[in-house]
């Protein structure tokens, strides 16, 4: 099976305020970043995806510093990025046509934020026909919500997407 890991939204604006810190976000970018190298060793394909806002005052306008993907990551001029302006990292982007040229056909998903970008990711992939994707746990965060804390988030989307959307994988992320 031809891989492709797909980092979705992994940006600044996650880390530069606290109020926008993702849950175990030491740790994420740690294990992230083994999954990168690990891709980097077996030549397989690493995308990363991009919030775009088209709004200027938006701190995911393009160039803005909460825009850029985040620093700490271990970006190859080999990886491709994937600019999004919505949601689903699908519509109206390059991805599908990107995965199909370069016949993929499993994705390993990591990134932000689990119940949104990363779920409308996963689920849209699902129904493109990509049914057999990865995703390991402690690879994905997000923020605590006004009715969820973020470990109750990301522990309640494991478990609808796991053996239907996507394998959710426990241990070490290992390729």
């Amino acid at each position: 099976m031809k891989q492709a890991l797909i980092i979705v939204d992994m940006q600044e604006v996650f880390f530069n305020e606290p109020h926008n810190y993702l849950f175990n976000k030491e740790q994420l970018v740690s294990n992230i970043n083994k999954l990168i190298k690990q891709a980097h060793e077996k030549n397989i394909k690493v995308i990363f995806i991009q919030h775009t806002d088209q709004q200027e005052e938006s701190e995911l306008y393009e160039g803005k510093d909460d825009w850029k993907l985040h620093k700490n990551l271990l970006i190859s001029d080999s990886d491709k990025v994937i600019q999004k302006t919505k949601w689903d990292s699908f519509y109206q982007t390059e991805l599908l046509a990107y995965l199909k040229s370069n016949e993929i056909d499993q994705l390993i998903f990591a990134g932000a934020q689990t119940e949104f970008c990363l779920d409308t990711t996963i689920r849209a992939a699902y129904s493109l026909g990509f049914q057999k994707n990865l995703l390991f746990k402690e690879t994905h965060s997000t923020l605590n919500g006004p009715v969820l804390k973020a470990s109750d988030i990301i522990h309640h989307h494991e478990s609808i997407w796991n053996n239907r959307f996507i394998t959710v994988i426990e241990g070490k992320p290992q390729i």
